[in-house]
């Protein structure tokens, strides 16, 4: 049996420096700034969710070009988008940008970077090369946090699996209603095992956190897979019906997820075509019911 990672001390009140440090807010409209004004609360709150693998901005021409991942990314008309393959002064293969950054400032939105790999610099001086998830939003997040899940590292030889960063969470203020969303990237291997852990590890957070919630990411396996099983206990599919994500071109397979917890209405969903990504994007059109945390 494959070990199981520990979750650590989970520190959910940061200091606000902390949080400032972590989530960069851009040029955000005064509308959504504004949001979680008492006069702004209604019986439901609509919420337009979306995730996707943006493949380090190469499209399906495996051309890099972080231009056209950003206007993929604002055709889906998202709140929150829960994004995975981002890169931060990774490498040549997207000229060592900084995607969530720049990514936020084409789209001005705010964004919270979970590495999964945080490296030394390529040259002596430079930025540490780091690689992970990401969340976009339009609304003000209230917190932020990089979880652990067991992983197996594609960075060392001979890997075992092991906790590992690049669970991202954050706690979205959404028209006087809160919602924890979570972007997550599991393992790609044949063997489910480390899925299976990873899913335990990520219900292990969600559990400690009260409210409704939203989990996305790039799944690496299909609803229907068994190491996914344990997560409809918890949560429900929103777009079963939605089509295929990968690959873009002549999708087979329906791997990129958005799922939600059951105080959550769906309104509709469906997997987006196009080709800015090895990935096509699931976005979702849900209505949040009460507030929580």
């Amino acid at each position: 049996m494959e070990p199981r990672s520990r979750r650590p001390v989970r520190g959910r009140r940061r200091a606000a420096a902390a949080l400032a440090a972590a989530v960069l807010a851009t040029a955000v409209p005064a509308a959504a700034a504004d949001a979680d004004s008492p006069g702004a609360r209604a019986p439901s709150v609509p919420l337009r969710v979306a995730t996707y693998n943006i493949h380090a901005g190469a499209g399906a021409d495996q051309v890099f070009d972080l231009d056209r991942t950003a206007r993929a990314v604002r055709d889906l008309r998202a709140d929150v988008i829960g994004l995975q393959e981002v890169d931060v002064h990774w490498g040549a293969r997207s000229d060592f940008v900084d995607e969530a950054r720049a990514l936020a400032g084409k789209l001005g939105m705010r964004v919270f970077f979970a590495p999964i790999y945080d490296l030394d610099p390529a040259t002596p001086g430079g930025e540490r090369r780091r690689f992970g998830v990401a969340v976009l939003s339009r609304y003000p997040v209230l917190e932020a946090e990089n979880h652990e899940i067991t992983r197996l590292s594609t960075q060392t030889p001979d890997p075992v699996p092991a906790p590992a960063p690049g669970f991202a969470e954050v706690t979205v203020a959404v028209r006087g209603a809160h919602v924890h969303v979570y972007s997550t990237h599991l393992d790609y291997r044949a063997d489910p095992s480390i899925r299976a852990a990873q899913v335990a590890d990520m219900l292990e957070v969600l559990a400690a956190d009260r409210g409704p919630k939203v989990l996305v990411g790039d799944f690496n396996a299909e609803a229907t897979a068994a190491e996914l099983a344990p997560l409809w206990r918890r949560l429900r599919d929103a777009a079963p019906g939605g089509g295929g994500t990968y690959p873009a071109v002549d999708p087979v397979k329906r791997i990129d997820l958005v799922t939600v917890s059951p105080d959550i209405t769906v309104v509709g969903a469906e997997a987006v075509a196009t080709r800015a990504s090895d990935h096509r994007p699931v976005v979702a059109d849900l209505r949040l019911h009460r507030r929580g945390r």
